[in-house]
């Protein structure tokens, strides 16, 4: 899943922008938005104005429908202990879309916007799943419960179109609306895979060791870009922390560390797998500039502390060239996605909360 690493021990920090737009804002493609031009940090020069989306507890991973008036999200809220999926209405409002039970997470619209999927752990947990224990150091849990559901907006009925026993999860869409991928466990590791909106014609897309995940097509439908392990080698101290050894003893508990990770691209058959970064720490949550030949990605390479907590936007080329930040928020930005013109970049970000650990979705007009 994508969780956010910031979740468990990330502080608050609020810095008023100093560099709030002096030009008049357009209408947003969403309704009901809070403009919040005051929380523009220094030097994110690509920010021309900003919105305030959603607000209060954790909200994360907002991504566009199709027609780009409406969001899907996970959120965390009003005393509930785990995440629960939120679409917004069109009138500046939003309603949960998951049962409540177990817990959710990674929802995306599907064609037509008349249906979300998501993955749940609903068919083996009313309540919440456990938390991951410490015992391993900051983890992720892989909850092998997970499955992918579709999930119909106006009849609230819902298919499952995973049943395999592992982790099935962090799925979305091709453009065109025809394939779905996803990342799964079921081979013994955390590999992408593609599959036909109804959960047939599977097939594995990556087969290298580490944890291909979070996996986003390019607007051509040729490509993946997604977030994948990069091992280190054990410590003079005789450390694990980022080898292969730990990684496979982690993925036995149904854990995973997220130590070190790199953005990566193939073609949607896994072929051509290049990998695009090469920074010290976590670059993870990427999505392709219209166009394809850039990515705007999460990371926390350039935070000089242990642990590395601050995570930024960033932009690079495709190839790998002109790294490029795009927030400079003293704390947690993360899980872009722009608008299929260009024109708005949504996020999350711990900017503008009320309480430490406060995640809140912002719309961004990009230029």
């Amino acid at each position: 899943m994508r969780r956010t690493p910031t979740r468990a021990y990330l502080p608050f920090l609020f810095t008023l922008g100093a560099c709030a737009a002096s030009t008049p804002a357009p209408q947003p493609p969403l309704a009901g938005l809070q403009q919040v031009d005051e929380l523009i940090q220094p030097g994110e020069k690509h920010f021309a104005h900003l919105w305030r989306i959603a607000s209060g507890g954790e909200n994360a991973e907002a991504y566009w429908s199709f027609a780009g008036d409406r969001l899907v999200f996970q959120r965390k809220h009003g005393g509930a202990k785990c995440d629960r999926i939120f679409v917004t209405d069109g009138a500046g409002g939003m309603r949960q879309i998951s049962s409540g039970k177990g817990t959710t997470t990674c929802s995306y619209f599907l064609p037509g916007d008349a249906r979300v999927i998501f993955a749940s752990t609903q068919a083996h947990h009313n309540d919440c799943p456990p938390p991951p224990d410490r015992a391993d150091g900051y983890v992720w849990a892989l909850y092998p419960e997970f499955d992918l559901w579709i999930h119909d907006l106006e009849s609230g009925a819902e298919t499952r179109i995973t049943d395999a026993w592992g982790y099935d999860a962090e799925a979305t869409l091709s453009p065109d609306g025809q394939r779905i991928v996803f990342t799964s466990d079921r081979t013994g590791d955390l590999e992408l895979f593609t599959c036909a909106l109804d959960g047939s014609d599977v097939r594995q897309v990556t087969n290298e060791l580490g944890y291909d995940g979070g996996a986003f097509f390019s607007h051509s439908g040729k490509q993946l870009v997604f977030r994948s392990t990069s091992f280190v080698e054990p410590g003079p101290d005789g450390s694990m922390i980022g080898t292969r050894e730990q990684y496979v003893e982690l993925l036995r508990k149904h854990k995973i560390r997220p130590h070190k990770l790199d953005i990566y691209t193939c073609d949607v058959d896994g072929s051509n797998r290049r990998r695009v970064t090469e920074l010290d720490g976590a670059s993870w949550a990427p999505y392709f500039f219209p166009g394809d030949q850039r990515i705007i990605f999460c990371t926390n390479h350039h935070d000089t502390r242990t642990p590395k907590v601050e995570f930024d936007l960033f932009a690079i080329d495709a190839d790998g060239r002109n790294l490029e930040r795009i927030t400079t928020y003293a704390g947690f930005d993360s899980f872009p996605m722009f608008s299929r013109d260009g024109r708005w970049l949504v996020f999350a970000s711990n900017r503008g909360g009320s309480e430490p650990g406060e995640t809140n979705l912002y719309l961004a007009q990009w230029r």
